[in-house]
């Protein structure tokens, strides 16, 4: 007796918690990207997807962000080129608030110099030029979530997490972002096809954001259609130490970047 009341105890909480999770879907999704501030640092790993010319390409990328200085490091790897050509050399990236910087970027950059780019000059907000998207960014992207449903309980890497999904829209997400991201959210809403943004979330225990996947639309100007890419961030390790040092300024690239 003592057992089934243990189980069935067990059970009452866990539906209670559920039922928690799907009351207000909007308002804990809108709330995640506070919840990686107070966790302050993770590892990072993420894809882009876009399907072009009948081929579908992947971007992967892996390393560390600390979310309260908004500051990460990515080493990015290009997919091989479609001619059987030699892989690209690793891009690393490091994404700082209003700033991307790319070393061995290509198109005619030195080896040993960086390349840096606004992001809010991008007209995506660099939510997939660099071929990452920045993970608080895409976190703040949430802010703006206007429809989500509780999907239910899953695991990401063997994690126990809360799956939602839904819709957000980058001009709402842009009113409530960090002051860093402002700028970039807004550059995206006008600069993508549609400013609202399909995503699915998964959320961990204590609210933290364990994966991330949104569809990100823009027009394809040559076949006069839009293009979707998805882009995919796993966030595991929380607390983890992050050591970014930015590029000094004779390291920067100032010359013409060739047109690819």
């Amino acid at each position: 007796m003592v057992c089934a009341c243990a189980t069935g105890c067990s059970g009452s909480g866990a539906a209670a918690e559920d039922a928690r999770a799907a009351a207000d879907p909007v308002r804990t999704l809108r709330n995640a990207a506070d919840t990686l501030l107070d966790a302050g640092s993770s590892e990072a790993r993420t894809s882009m997807e876009m399907a072009t010319g009948g081929t579908r390409v992947t971007i992967r990328g892996e390393g560390v962000y600390d979310f309260r200085r908004q500051l990460g490091r990515l080493t990015v790897i290009l997919p091989q080129d479609p001619a059987g050509a030699a892989e690209h050399r690793p891009i690393t990236e490091l994404l700082t608030p209003g700033a991307l910087f790319m070393k061995n970027r290509g198109a005619g950059v030195p080896a040993d110099k960086w390349v840096r780019v606004d992001t809010a000059t991008l007209s995506d907000g660099n939510l997939v030029t660099g071929g990452a998207t920045d993970p608080f960014a895409a976190a703040e992207v949430l802010r703006g979530t206007r429809t989500a449903t509780y999907v239910g309980k899953t695991e990401v890497a063997g994690v126990a997490v809360r799956h939602y999904r839904g819709t957000a829209d980058l001009d709402l997400a842009a009113k409530s972002a960090s002051a860093a991201d402002e700028a970039a959210l807004k550059a995206a809403a006008k600069g993508f096809a549609t400013a609202e943004v399909p995503f699915d979330a998964y959320l961990d225990d204590q609210g933290r954001i364990r994966k991330i996947r949104h569809r990100f639309s823009f027009v394809n100007g040559q076949h006069r259609g839009t293009v979707a890419v998805f882009s995919t961030t796993l966030l595991y390790g929380f607390g983890t130490p992050v050591t970014v040092g930015l590029p000094r300024s004779q390291d920067i690239y100032a010359g013409k970047i060739a047109e690819k």
